[in-house]
């Protein structure tokens, strides 16, 4: 079974294309069902058509699925796009792994007593994730299947050095291809403003930057032209996602809410991550607008982290040991490159920083990392204690 893409169909405007209908394809042939609802199984990818054992009489059945992109997620169901429109779905609680987010691609019985319901995900082309606030190594996932990751900064704000590359670094993890939208370009003077694009520039390395005003509509088509696919719109509570949003949509369709004067911090307006398409011609436009991200921690960037501080990597290769830590070494090339000004030292910072939060990740998740950090800190506790005895 295949679906084929129409420009005028509702999945096409959502981003089925021909690889999500080759995916289809293999889907849906493993996935078989017998004469008994109660023998349904899916077939791993690899031995597709294969019969589930409780089908051992009778000949099997055509599976009655759709293709479905999950719009919006509720707790114990969720809203869906299907070629018959939209549909709201129960999605009971571990009976779908991994669970469905925002983007994913479900493959949807019809054959269920109850109605309809997910019976499978296809298999993702990107993760956006970020690692868990409570402090577990488990991975909390913010949407899938994206293309493009906005980063919304805004111009105005007191964002902290740090905040643009992990975001950055967020964004190159999932696969998709980010851009910065600086927003609120309006509220500052044209001055501080070149300052202000001149930093961000300089932290979003290979990434391109795009200053925002929301009383310019040039501005929002300038940064039109750089999304593609599937884009989710991502940064701090207060930085005008959407608001960016709805100039994209050109409508006012999500809610947006005034900062605080005291520190420039926003209250969580959004509360949902919401996918949807985005008018106009041209290639299929689909965007997803998601709650600010007060607590943004990272878990494992692996290639990310060296993406987004390339300028350092890149002069990091010519320091004398190539096991340089960059602190105090002789022939150290990046501490020379700071002296320069090639690069502001808080770059170094800011990679150190997020390098030690790998650590404290990989610490969590492999036994043995997690005992050589406990002996470590308690050599220096040790030390502590012999220092003031």
């Amino acid at each position: 079974m295949t679906i084929e893409a129409n420009p005028s169909d509702p999945l096409t405007r959502l981003g089925w294309d021909e690889d999500w209908n080759r995916r289809w394809t293999v889907f849906h042939a493993g996935f078989r069902t017998s004469p008994s609802a109660s023998s349904r199984a899916f077939s791993p990818a690899g031995t597709p058509g294969a019969a589930h054992p409780a089908a051992n009489s009778g000949a099997d059945t055509e599976p009655h699925l759709l293709p479905a992109r999950v719009v919006r997620v509720h707790r114990g169901a969720c809203d869906v796009q299907t070629p018959l429109g939209p549909q709201r779905v129960e999605v009971p609680a571990g009976t779908l792994v991994p669970e469905p987010t925002t983007g994913d691609w479900v493959g949807l019985s019809l054959d269920e007593p109850d109605g309809a319901r997910p019976v499978g995900v296809l298999p993702r082309r990107t993760v956006l994730a970020r690692a868990s606030v409570t402090g577990r190594s488990a991975e909390h996932v913010l949407a899938a299947n994206v293309d493009t990751v906005v980063v919304a900064i805004g111009a105005e704000s007191r964002t902290t050095n740090g905040r643009v590359e992990r975001f950055l670094a967020l964004a190159w993890n999932s696969g998709a291809h980010p851009v910065v939208a600086l927003t609120k370009c309006d509220l500052v003077p044209a001055d501080d403003l070149e300052r202000v694009v001149a930093r961000v520039r300089a932290d979003a390395v290979g990434v391109e930057v795009v200053p925002v005003r929301q009383d310019d509509a040039a501005t929002v088509a300038q940064l039109r032209n750089h999304l593609r696919g599937t884009v989710v719109l991502l940064g701090s509570s207060g930085a005008g996602k959407s608001t960016l949003a709805n100039l994209l949509l050109g409508e006012d369709r999500f809610a947006v809410g005034a900062v605080r004067s005291g520190d420039g911090k926003g209250r969580h307006t959004t509360v949902t991550r919401e996918l949807r398409p985005v008018p106009g011609g041209g290639e299929p436009l689909v965007l997803v607008d998601t709650p600010g991200l007060r607590s943004l921690g990272v878990s494992d960037l692996g290639d990310a982290l060296d993406r987004t501080f390339a300028d350092v990597e890149e002069i990091a290769v010519d320091c004398r040991f190539s096991d340089c830590s960059h602190t105090s070494e002789p022939g150290c090339a990046v501490l020379a490159a700071i002296d320069a000004g090639v690069f502001d030292r808080h770059r170094l910072e800011n990679l150190r920083k997020l390098e030690r939060e790998q650590a404290w990740f990989a610490s969590r998740t492999d036994a043995r990392l997690a005992a050589d950090r406990r002996r470590e800190w308690k050599k220096i506790a040790k030390a502590n204690r012999d220092r003031y005895t």
